[in-house]
């Protein structure tokens, strides 16, 4: 297990490191830079030539690309993300302050997608019905294909504008986080309970499952208790990478809703060419992307030890063949078979 985590880490670490670079040259590339934009507004104004040559040397814009990129990476790895261009406001507080709300919106969200996608493949993986599960099933392709944007307009247009039940815009109270929240969690709820609706059925199908009904367990105790367990594992991952889901959304959701928060930060932020708190962002971004999926990785034993069994029982066979000639090699490989 440590060297399985530390093999993780080094992983992130070549994910982080990834991001960072391609983030850093994308910027770069842009036809503006955030010095222009900050003292004239655009490339087609009058700029003061000395307060962009003051600026840039502010901030090391005026050093080689190369340097730029070495100066930014060192001081990012020792927690120093810079000052940003656009406010002159350090890195780390902008994201600070916006971080709490992306946080709440985010969790809220997870936590709708992850029950309503399992209620969902629940009740469609139900025996009887018909009629209704193929209702239940052709749910998840459509959550999955309408875009967030427009799912927003929708329920502002019905919940907040019609009926009045909840407030159009802002982030003040709970009552402006429902909206927002149902907006960001159904496509990533109709990824969940798409997989794991397919997952279930191919799960049914096992021996074991007509065993528990052959002994006379209900329905219900089959589907929790023998066929969930089973099929849990390809939703999980999918849960795990509903994080990049999440955090790509929240810049679609926090603009329609008119939120302060991470999502918005990123926004203004990439208009202005803010180059330090566009790679403050994509580094906490990567990180929280990064720790989820590991968590995820380290609850597959718990669900199903056979992952960690098949894992051992992989090693004696991959060395069968260097030691074929050993009469010990067979029975050792037989053991580790036997232990799944």
């Amino acid at each position: 297990m440590i060297a399985y985590i530390g093999w993780r880490v080094v992983q992130a670490a070549v994910v982080l490191l990834s991001s960072f670079t391609i983030a850093f040259a994308v910027l770069f590339v842009l036809p503006s830079d955030a010095v222009s934009i900050a003292v004239g507004g655009d490339l087609s104004a009058q700029v003061d030539d000395a307060a962009v040559a003051e600026l840039q040397a502010r901030y090391g814009l005026d050093q080689p690309l190369p340097v730029q990129y070495w100066t930014a990476l060192s001081n990012a790895a020792q927690g120093d993300l810079g000052t940003s261009i656009a406010t002159g406001q350090p890195v780390t507080t902008a994201i600070g302050e916006a971080l709490p709300g992306t946080a709440a919106l985010a969790g809220t969200a997870a936590l709708l997608a992850v029950a309503g996608g399992l209620l969902l493949a629940l009740a469609s993986g139900y025996p009887g019905h018909d009629r209704v599960r193929a209702w239940l099933l052709a749910l998840p392709p459509l959550g999955v294909a309408v875009p967030t944007f427009w799912v927003g307009l929708m329920l502002l247009q019905v919940f907040s504008f019609t009926l009045g039940w909840v407030p159009a815009f802002g982030d003040k109270g709970l009552a402006s986080l429902v909206l927002p929240a149902i907006t960001l969690a159904i496509p990533s709820g109709a990824m969940i309970a798409q997989v794991l609706t397919t997952s279930i059925a191919t799960t049914s199908r096992q021996p074991f499952v007509e065993t528990a009904r052959a002994k006379g367990a209900s329905s219900f105790r089959v589907l929790v208790h023998h066929v969930l367990r089973s099929a849990s594992l390809p939703a999980l991952t999918i849960a795990g990478l509903m994080v990049a889901n999440l955090l790509a959304g929240a810049v679609v959701v926090e603009t329609v809703f008119s939120r302060a928060g991470v999502g918005r930060l990123t926004q203004t932020s990439v208009l202005a060419q803010d180059i330090p708190v566009v790679l403050g962002i994509v580094v906490l971004s990567t990180l929280v992307f990064v720790a989820v999926n590991l968590v995820v990785d380290l609850l597959y034993p718990l669900i199903d030890p056979r992952v960690v069994t098949g894992a051992r029982a992989s090693r004696p066979a991959r060395v069968a063949g260097t030691a074929a000639a050993t009469p010990s090699a067979p029975s050792a490989e037989k053991i580790e078979v036997t232990r799944v």
